[in-house]
C-alpha cells in the first residue's frame, strides 16, 4: 500500500489550533543565499483516531411507495426504522473530532445513485424520479460530524426501477462490490476548513492489504500544485488537511487486487467542494 502523505491529521485534531484555509499569502522570506516564497504545506490524507462506537445501531426500510406525477415521473416516498440510535442528538465525542459538525445532530445519509447525499434528521424522505429509470439508494446512520457507522446493520441498500407508468418495482440487490461517496461535501467555512473528513461506504467488499482497496485523489483547483493521492486498504475515516481556500475535488475508485477499477454499477465517483476563510463561500 502506498504511504500516506507524511503530515498527520490526528495531530491537527488534538492540537486545538485552527487555521482557516492554508493558501500561502506570506511575503517572500530572505535566506542566506536566496529569496523565495514559502510554499504552502503539502495536502495530507491520513487516518484518525477511532470514533464513538455504536455496535447495536440499526436502520431498516419501513416503506417505499411511488405516486405518478404527470406522465413522465413519479414521487417516491421512503420511511426508515432506526434502532439503538437517536437522530438529532449530538454524538458524545463531537467536540473532540476537530472537523465540521452538524448543528442538528445525528442523522441519516440518503445517497441516491451516488449523488451528493441528503441529511435526514427525521427517518423519511421523498424524491421525484423520471419514469423508465433504474436506481440504487444507500441510506446509513451518520454521527453528528458526518462519519458513517460502518456496520452492516447500520445501512440499507435498495435497488429498484420506475417503469413507464410511474410504478415502482424492487430489484435484486447486486452482488458486485460497490463504493458510495459521502464526504467531503458542500461548503466549509473558517475553522471547519482545517480538517476535512474523507468518508465513504463500501458494499459487498472488504478492504485489505491483499484485497480490495480504495484509491483517493485530492486536487485543489485554486492551487493546482496542491494535491494528494493515497491507496486506502482499511475501511475507516480519514482526514484531509492543508487544503487551500477555493474549490477542491476528491475522486474515489474501488480497485481490485490488480489495482484496476472493479466492474459493477458503482465503482468510481468524484465530488467537488469548497473551502472559504469566511462566509459567504465562493461559488
Amino acid at each position: 500500500m502506498k504511504q500516506f502523505v507524511a503530515i498527520l491529521a490526528c495531530a491537527a485534531l488534538t492540537s486545538g489550533v485552527f487555521t482557516a484555509c492554508n493558501n500561502s499569502t506570506e511575503s517572500p522570506k530572505a535566506s542566506t543565499d536566496s529569496t523565495q516564497a514559502t510554499p504552502p504545506p503539502a495536502v495530507a490524507i491520513d487516518t484518525c483516531s477511532a470514533a464513538q462506537d455504536f455496535p447495536d445501531a440499526a436502520i431498516s426500510l419501513g416503506s417505499m411507495t411511488a405516486t405518478p406525477v404527470g406522465t413522465d415521473s413519479a414521487n417516491v416516498s421512503f420511511t426508515f426504522n432506526t434502532k439503538n440510535y437517536t437522530l438529532q442528538a449530538q454524538t458524545p465525542d463531537a467536540a473532540s473530532r476537530g472537523c465540521a459538525v452538524a448543528e442538528k445532530g445525528q442523522h441519516i445519509h440518503f445517497i441516491m445513485d451516488n449523488q451528493a447525499y441528503k441529511a435526514l434528521y427525521e427517518p423519511k424522505n421523498s424524491i421525484t424520479l423520471a419514469n423508465n429509470t433504474e436506481h440504487y439508494l444507500l441510506a446509513f446512520l451518520s454521527r453528528s460530524y458526518h462519519e458513517s457507522i460502518k456496520t452492516k446493520e447500520a445501512a440499507v441498500l435498495l435497488h429498484f426501477k420506475i417503469d413507464g407508468k410511474g410504478k415502482l418495482t424492487r430489484l435484486d440487490n447486486p452482488k458486485e462490490p460497490m463504493l458510495f461517496y459521502s464526504r467531503p461535501k458542500g461548503d466549509y467555512i473558517g475553522a471547519d476548513t482545517t480538517n476535512i473528513l474523507l468518508d465513504f461506504y463500501v458494499w459487498n467488499a472488504s478492504l485489505s492489504d491483499t484485497g480490495y482497496k480504495v484509491t483517493a485523489e485530492v486536487n485543489n483547483e485554486t492551487l493546482p500544485s496542491q494535491h494528494a493521492t493515497a491507496t486506502l486498504a482499511a475501511w475507516r475515516p480519514y482526514m484531509i488537511t492543508n487544503l487551500g481556500c477555493g474549490k477542491s475535488t476528491v475522486k474515489l475508485t474501488l480497485v481490485g487486487k490488480d489495482g484496476q477499477a472493479v466492474a459493477g454499477p458503482q465503482s468510481t465517483v468524484s465530488r467537488t467542494f469548497n473551502l472559504a476563510a469566511q462566509a459567504p463561500a465562493t461559488k
